[in-house]
């Protein structure tokens, strides 16, 4: 108690907090010494990432067969109907940036006296052309065109070019479809031959074919409070349709970002930033806050998928490379618990160290430290015991493109210790041409394709937060009504969330890799129907 005492006064003697502060930081459940903690990071800023070299195939990345992925898939059937399998979807983000472009447009076209030509050469816009061209293979289309003959009686004899205005209009206003408001996951991305379906469904859909085990599925996703209801809509409509024809019994739950992870803004002199009633700001701590939502679910096996990477085509092949990530996992689980359960039972003599240790540097990536041969036998099971009892990873990674997005690296701790991690571009120091040189040669990319394991050798679940490398946050600069402000988003889920976890690479083709980040990405043709679909 003395020391929350202390943290509030300091708060009121830096910061200038006031009783109105501390009752409005009481109701959001956040703490005053997380609160603290951020302002320092604000003033002291947070040490960029030091890169060692790129993770490459056979130098941090696996590189399998097609043979050796049907393996790793055929060991995870045989292991799946003896675990809990769960996949995990971060779905809570709005569409605001699929649709910028049409936004901005919008906003900036001069609808009395240009036309849309006009608009497009006057800023150059690249993006506009290629939507107004596959305007008609989007599969929201049918559905808008029909909302403007209701709208307009003389749709049929406006100009093409007037039509194309109103469709965007009606796209974005909040009285009809209001797309970059509603997130990701409900808005219509593939259209078949019978029906039009939404990532939600998709999901589902991939859900049952690699994702259950006795013919039951598990789906969690992270929603935003007031978009549960759009969620559970698509759900209550299509739940029946996917489970008959997969004869798979769907699971499905929800979890909002937790308030108390949220983080508070400063400004630009890193003061505490208030609105115009002189309240604090407070913004959502990013994805990595989600490591919270994933510590309070129970799984043996967690599949990770952003909301927006869904494919109407090539199923099967995407099935294949999750069932052989996940195979890989419990191969990987199966040799570490026997090693633990070894160390628990008092079974590993001097001579059986160095193949433990081989195991642990070349399959499991983890920097065994050169003096440790001088350690004493008991030094020795403790710093195996220490670096095996963790979580494990195995990631998918796919070639690198060109996306904008986190890769694999190794990375130098500043107690000198060398890990495998996906880094954002954001954490490194750029200016540093030796560190430049190293995120320019990456040659893989992360495309958020993890099999997860969260539970110890004894079947525990691990706490998750104490596996956080704390240290590697975001400090971003936002805007709140034309005032500049800094904030500060959490580790990413994949970056600091998971840092001290074990983890694996494995190379995945390109065809698992179908993101959303533009609505344009929708014409594309793993987005667009084929072979009759």
């Amino acid at each position: 108690m003395e020391e929350n005492v202390t943290t509030e006064d300091s708060l009121v003697k830096q910061h200038g907090f006031t009783e109105a502060d501390f009752a409005q930081i009481r109701a959001l459940g956040i703490s005053l010494d997380k609160i603290e903690g951020e302002l320092l990071l604000f003033q002291l800023g947070i040490p960029k990432i030091t890169l060692e070299k790129p993770a490459t195939i056979n130098d941090g990345i696996v590189k399998l067969s097609n043979e050796e992925f049907q393996h790793y898939a055929n060991f995870f059937d045989t292991k799946k109907d003896t675990l809990k399998l769960k996949k995990f979807v971060p779905a809570s983000g709005a569409a605001s940036r699929m649709f910028k472009f049409l936004s901005e447009f919008l906003i900036d076209f001069d609808h009395e006296n240009e036309t849309i030509n006009a608009y497009i050469n006057r800023k150059k816009d690249k993006n506009l052309p290629i939507f107004l061209a596959g305007i008609e293979k989007f599969p929201f289309y049918e559905a808008v065109k029909t909302k403007l003959k209701e709208l307009y009686k003389d749709y049929y004899s406006l100009e093409s070019h007037e039509k194309s205005y109103l469709f965007i209009k009606a796209m974005l206003s909040s009285n009809y479809f209001d797309f970059a408001n509603k997130p990701k996951g409900v808005l219509d991305f593939h259209k078949y031959e019978t029906e039009i379906v939404t990532p939600v469904e998709e999901h589902l859909n991939e859900c049952a074919f690699y994702a259950s085990a006795n013919s039951v599925s598990h789906l969690h996703f992270t929603v935003s409070e007031n978009h549960e209801n759009l969620f559970q809509k698509i759900i209550n409509d299509v739940k029946q349709k996917v489970e008959n024809k997969s004869n798979t019994k769907l699971n499905v739950s929800y979890s909002y970002q937790d308030k108390s992870t949220d983080t508070i803004a400063v400004t630009p002199g890193n003061e505490p930033f208030r609105n115009e009633n002189n309240e604090l700001v407070f913004r959502p701590g990013g994805h990595g806050a989600l490591i919270n939502n994933l510590n309070n679910l129970d799984a043996d096996v967690l599949f990770i998928k952003n909301i927006d990477n869904v494919i109407q085509n090539h199923i099967q092949e995407i099935t294949l490379y999750k069932k052989g990530l996940a195979g890989i996992l419990l191969d990987l689980q199966q040799q570490i618990f026997k090693i633990l359960k070894a160390v628990e039972n008092d079974e590993i003599a001097e001579r059986h160290i160095p193949e433990i240790i081989v195991f642990m540097e070349q399959k499991l990536n983890i920097d065994v430290l050169e003096d440790f041969h001088k350690y004493t036998i008991e030094n020795k099971l403790e710093f195996i015991k220490n670096k095996l009892n963790r979580p494990i990873r195995v990631c998918g990674m796919v070639k690198n493109e060109g996306e904008p997005g986190g890769g694999p690296f190794w990375v130098r701790s500043y107690k000198g210790n060398v890990s495998l991690q996906i880094v954002e571009s954001s954490q490194v120091d750029t200016h540093n041409a030796e560190q430049a040189a190293i995120l320019a040669k990456a040659t893989h990319f992360n495309p958020v394709d993890l099999v997860c394991a969260t539970k110890n050798y004894r079947g525990q679940k691990f706490d998750l937060t104490q596996f956080i490398d704390t240290s590697t946050g975001f400090i971003v600069h936002k805007n709140n009504k034309g005032k500049d402000l800094k904030g500060y988003e959490l580790p990413g889920l994949w970056n600091g969330a998971m840092a001290k976890w074990i983890t694996v690479f494995v190379e995945v083709p390109l065809v698992t890799f179908n993101p959303v980040k533009t609505v344009n990405d929708l014409l594309k043709p793993a987005h667009q129907p084929q072979n009759g679909n």
